[in-house]
């Protein structure tokens, strides 16, 4: 009987593990899902408050590397404009840290450039998970890849030469 009560106290501890697990997966889903939303609906406050005040938006553009508060500045004409840009996750895949408090996650995304790849870092906060660094970038099919070398040469020849001499 004693050695009963251990076991089943693991067991226990196991299942409880487990749905905080799901708990907090669920709740980074529900974050990115209703951040792609704002977006959609043009709701940049909404969209921005989903972001730590420090975090980073890195677009398909070699030179995009926003910290937030350009990002906001570049971001915000789309905005008031009524639509900025709209991605749905087709498919997800999210990873915690022991402690919990730090997520990262990778998303294959439905947007108006086709398919695309959204990685990023989440940290949870008081006020409860926030994207600390966010990467998007096209989805390119490897057969198209000397395709798209040969379009985009010059341009980063021209950007890596700046680059490398700064």
């Amino acid at each position: 009987m004693n050695k009963i009560v251990p076991i089943v106290l693991v067991f226990f501890f196991c299942i409880t593990l487990q749905g905080q697990h799901e708990t907090e997966r669920n709740s980074v889903a529900t974050l990115l899902d209703s951040w792609h939303q704002a977006a959609s609906d043009a709701d940049f406050e909404s969209y921005f408050s989903k972001m730590t005040h420090d975090g980073v938006f890195i677009g398909t553009d070699a030179m995009e590397n926003w910290q937030n508060d350009e990002f906001k500045e570049f971001s915000k004409p789309y905005f008031d404009k009524g639509k900025a840009w709209s991605f749905t996750a087709v498919q997800r895949n999210i990873y915690f840290n022991e402690a919990m408090d730090m997520a990262w996650f990778d998303e294959l995304l439905d947007t108006q450039m086709k398919l695309c790849r959204g990685s990023g870092v989440l940290i949870k906060t008081d006020g409860g998970w926030k994207i600390a660094h966010y990467v998007l970038s096209i989805a390119v099919p490897n057969e198209n890849v000397d395709d798209v070398v040969s379009l985009k040469k010059e341009k980063d020849s021209i950007i890596t030469q700046k680059l490398k001499s700064n």
